[in-house]
Parts: structure tokens; C-alpha cells; sequence
């Protein structure tokens, strides 16, 4: 009967979607160990490929209730954690050392909020339990030393003979040419030099045992992506877009750059999708509507998140204070939040299926 009802559970378990998590249990997850006792108390271990600190209690809510509605099962009591593996990048590329997974933010235009995605992700991460750096690649434009409310002049500190120190802000690692320069300081570089300094920057900095690295590149599709992706390893991609139909012909680019060079396209979120008036609460899309989808149906990838226009985004990120910051439990927080956990999700069912490169690093709130 135990053996019987072990496979029930598994079975039971691997079909289950996760709230908020659009693949099944069995895509995203190991179930490490399956305990049944003669009288249908069961007691199961699931090891997730993602960090879900604020959601681990969910889970294990959620899981055990579907097990409990077994026949045979009389009680059951899971335990959720997580470990976070290093996925094999494009082209046979060798892993950074200490530094388990990259992913490129990326837009095929301008003005779409590409930075302010990358920043929130990154800290949304984090606030999950990951350990996660942030590596602004725009060269000619830097912006994350704003973003992160690092005050200028901050430098960072040489380490050893080689490399930089990450500046640490609201709990994450970073690295930007704003640190090196002046806001002043235009960078009237040709493409060579600007992609050399991108090198530098990501293999010259020692990442402290990262998690993932969130790369925020510039828009378009330029040396610094063709860079990217020859000589960075890079688990996976994310494309941020509006609604607006200019934004999504672009964004296809973007796209459609990453599958030509094996970079792996995690999802498409798509930013300032819906507008809600502050005074009478009224949604209006004044972009668009349903672009992102769309997009993301063409090219058979997911919709990470939809993200709000809000007036306090624009004005947090201004003043140094991402909405992840300022407003942990706010709605916007909470969709960067659902965003982050979709993203690291989708790259951990490809590690899945793929196998990890590195052994798993276990990372949980014990």
C-alpha cells in the first residue's frame, strides 16, 4: 500500500502547478523524498530550482492540501526549499567563477523601462533569497548608479592586483561605468572600446558567489549584445517591451537576436501596460493592450509580468528608492515580485531539463 500510495504522491506532486509559476511542480522541482506510513500519513521533501523565500509557506500550503485529497492519505506534511544551480550557456562557453547564472535584460528600443525592470528584478530576487549582482552594460549611458542611490563619487575598491570590489546597494552587487566616471563624462568611444570596457567590467569586478547576475544592456541590437553573446555566458534572456506597436517591432529584434545565437529567451515582460488613476482608480492602457502577449505567443515564450505605469516607480527610482525598496508590500513590488520568481522559475525548468552544469548549491531560510 505504501509503495502504492509513494507513487500516487509523485505523481500528484509533478502535475501540480505552484501559484504563480505557470509550469507544473515536476518542471520546476525535485521531489527529494516521499515518506509513507502504513496508517496515510505522508511526509514529503520538494527541493525547488528557484528561491521562493516569501513564497515557501504557500507551497507547502498548497501542496499539502492537494495531498491531502488523495484517497488514502489521512495527513500530509511538506517541506519546500531551494537550490539554485548554474545552467550550461550558449556555445559551450565555460561558467563564470562565482557567478552560477547570467541574465541579459533586454529591449530593442529606448524608453520602454529596461533599466528600472533590471534593477527591481534584481531585487526582487533577492528578496526571495537569492545572491544577486547587477551589472549595468550600458556604457554610454549608465544609469544603475542612479537607480541604486549610490551618491557620486563612490568608487570601488581595488581587490587583489586584477580586479574591483562590487558596490553594494539595498543588498545587491553592482557594477556600472557610472562609478568610474563623472556624470559628465560623456563616453565618446567607437564600438571596440565600449565593448572592451563591457569585458572589463564583468571579468574584472569579483562577484561574491552570485546566484544570478542581471546584466542591464543598452537598447537595440549592437556591438555590446553581439559581445554578450560570443564571449559572455549567458543562461538566459528577458525582453522588455510596451504595448505600443513601435516598441513590440522592436522588441522582436531583440528576440529574434537571441534565438540566433543560442541564448536561451526566458519571457517578455511587458512595462507600463496599464495606467490606474490615482484619484478615481480608473485603468486606462495608454499603450496598447495585449501587445506583450502577442508577442510572446509568436515566438512561443512566456509573459513573464505586466507591469504598471505608476507615477511612484518613476519617482522612487529617481530618487535612489526602487519600488522594491521604498515599497516592499506595495502591488507594484508585488508584480516586479511575481515577475523575478517566474523568470528564475523558467530558467530553473530549462537547467531541468538540460542538467546542471555545476553541482547544486543549496540556498534556503534555515
Amino acid at each position: 500500500m505504501s509503495a502504492e500510495l509513494e507513487i500516487a504522491v509523485r505523481q500528484c506532486l509533478e502535475a501540480l502547478p505552484l501559484p504563480g509559476v505557470s509550469q507544473p511542480l515536476g518542471r520546476v522541482a525535485e521531489i527529494a523524498q516521499v515518506v509513507c506510513a502504513e496508517d496515510g500519513q505522508v511526509a514529503v521533501s520538494v527541493v525547488l530550482g528557484f528561491p521562493a523565500k516569501n513564497l515557501q509557506q504557500d507551497y507547502q500550503h498548497a501542496l499539502s492540501e492537494a495531498l491531502r485529497a488523495l484517497p488514502g492519505v489521512t495527513g500530509a506534511s511538506v517541506q519546500v526549499s531551494w537550490q539554485v544551480a548554474a545552467f550550461a550557456p550558449q556555445q559551450n562557453l565555460q561558467n563564470m567563477e562565482n557567478v552560477r547564472n547570467i541574465i541579459a535584460v533586454a529591449s530593442g528600443k529606448g524608453g520602454v523601462g529596461k533599466s528600472t525592470t533590471s534593477v527591481n528584478l534584481a531585487l526582487a530576487l533577492a528578496a526571495e533569497g537569492a545572491r544577486v549582482g547587477l551589472l549595468d552594460a550600458d556604457i554610454y549611458g549608465p544609469s544603475q548608479q542612479m537607480l541604486l542611490g549610490v551618491a557620486e563619487g563612490v568608487r570601488p575598491k581595488q581587490y587583489g592586483t586584477h580586479y574591483l570590489l562590487p558596490i553594494e546597494a539595498h543588498g545587491i552587487q553592482s557594477m556600472s561605468m557610472g562609478y568610474l566616471v563623472t556624470e559628465k563624462t560623456p563616453m565618446v568611444w567607437r564600438g571596440p572600446m565600449a565593448t572592451g570596457a563591457l569585458q572589463q567590467l564583468l571579468y574584472q569586478t569579483y562577484w561574491q558567489d552570485l546566484d544570478y547576475l542581471i546584466i542591464d544592456l543598452p537598447p537595440g541590437t549592437g556591438d555590446i549584445h553581439l559581445t554578450l553573446s560570443q564571449k559572455v555566458p549567458v543562461s538566459g534572456s528577458v525582453v522588455v517591451t510596451t504595448p505600443q506597436d513601435i516598441a513590440l517591432l522592436d522588441a522582436r529584434k531583440g528576440v529574434e537576436m537571441f534565438q540566433k545565437v543560442s541564448v536561451p529567451v526566458l519571457g517578455v515582460i511587458e512595462n507600463m501596460a496599464v495606467h490606474v488613476c490615482s484619484q478615481c482608480g480608473h485603468h486606462e492602457h495608454i499603450f496598447g493592450e495585449g501587445g506583450g502577449q502577442t508577442l510572446a505567443a509568436d515566438y512561443g515564450v512566456t509573459v513573464l509580468g505586466s507591469l504598471p505605469l505608476s507615477l511612484q516607480i518613476r519617482q522612487q527610482g529617481d530618487a535612489g528608492q526602487p519600488i522594491m525598496v521604498s515599497d516592499p508590500g506595495g502591488e507594484a513590488a508585488a508584480c516586479y515580485r511575481r515577475a523575478a520568481v517566474a523568470m528564475a522559475a523558467a530558467l530553473a525548468e530549462r537547467q531541468r531539463s538540460a542538467g546542471p552544469a555545476f553541482p547544486n548549491i543549496k540556498i534556503s531560510d534555515d
